[in-house]
């Protein structure tokens, strides 16, 4: 589907709101999905309307009213028919998405953020971790843009966070991040493969959002996925064969009273159903979200066999 009536769109429509009715009319004809920071046509288009007229999105309403020139008009149509011919994930076009109020350049090398680990991370992890004793050593498994470590180092500002991935795409993407947003000396990107490449290393706080996605949500995915990397989302039949690795291995980068957060997303009832013994605390959230537990150290060694028969079964 393309924009057949452009010619008819610049010369009847003139504001600001003009092209944000226009493009969310255009976006619901179009049955896009929203997946990926907004979750409404409406909210899609003044995106890319912003971002054509290089303004913030939070300007106030005045600019709704306020009209258009000719060829910034061409550049707000040419993002919407983008978007729609190739239903591209928005951040993509953008290069830009938000996580723990936070700014962070994203490309289709790495997933775009959308965690509700970052409402944890504005919170400090409370109740979780006390003001009283903040972790001094944090760990990002699976850090893709960098967007968990990056804001958990701005949330902790005296802590050391170690962002690993296999992906040496993810980590240079990381590595804009990490200099964007000036935390050169705190926050190390380091190529591993789960846990591989920090032998030996402990940790207060291991955060992880890692490929968690089951073989069936991955072939019914909506289009706009299909633009992320599919070794972020995809793993293995259930989903979890990372999740089992980092369940068996997590104990062992702890500190004495250090906690796991981990997400796995629809794939909660794979590990409900994989380890019915476990006492996981599965997380709320206020804007949204489900499928993020935690686990003490002192859990996972509870359950180390377990975990370690799982992962050899």
């Amino acid at each position: 589907m393309s924009i057949d009536n452009q010619e008819e769109a610049l010369v009847q429509l003139h504001t600001v709101a003009d092209f944000c009715r226009f493009g969310a009319s255009l976006f619901n004809q179009a049955e896009l999905f929203y997946g990926h920071g907004n979750d409404n046509a409406y909210s899609e288009a003044l995106t890319l309307i912003m971002y054509a007229l290089s303004l913030p999105d939070e300007l106030n309403e005045a600019i709704m009213t306020c009209r258009l020139l000719t060829n910034e008009k061409q550049q707000i149509l040419a993002l919407f028919e983008r978007r729609i011919t190739e239903q591209l994930p928005v951040p993509y076009i953008t290069n830009l998405a938000y996580f723990a109020q936070l700014p962070f350049y994203v490309d289709e090398r790495v997933l775009v953020p959308r965690s509700p680990i970052g409402e944890l991370i504005e919170q400090h992890f409370a109740p979780f971790l006390t003001s009283e004793k903040p972790p001094e050593r944090i760990l990002d498994l699976c850090t893709g843009s960098g967007c968990i470590a990056i804001a958990c180092a701005s949330y902790f500002p005296e802590a050391e966070v170690d962002a690993v991935d296999l992906s040496v795409d993810a980590l240079n993407v990381a590595q804009i991040n990490i200099e964007n947003h000036g935390l050169s000396e705190q926050v190390i990107p380091i190529q591993s493969d789960v846990f591989s490449g920090v032998v030996g290393q402990k940790y207060d706080l291991i955060v992880t959002n890692p490929p968690y996605v089951d073989e069936q949500d991955i072939e019914s995915l909506p289009t706009e996925f299909t633009h992320e990397p599919e070794m972020g989302l995809g793993c293995g039949a259930d989903g979890l064969d990372i999740v089992r690795v980092i369940l068996a291995e997590s104990a062992g980068h702890l500190n004495d009273g250090g906690l796991l957060i981990c997400e796995v997303g629809n794939s909660q009832t794979h590990v409900e159903s994989t380890y019915p013994e476990v006492d996981f605390t599965w997380l709320t959230f206020e804007r949204g979200g489900h499928g993020v537990f935690s686990l003490t150290k002192k859990q996972l060694e509870k359950h180390k066999a377990l975990f370690e028969a799982a992962l050899k079964s």
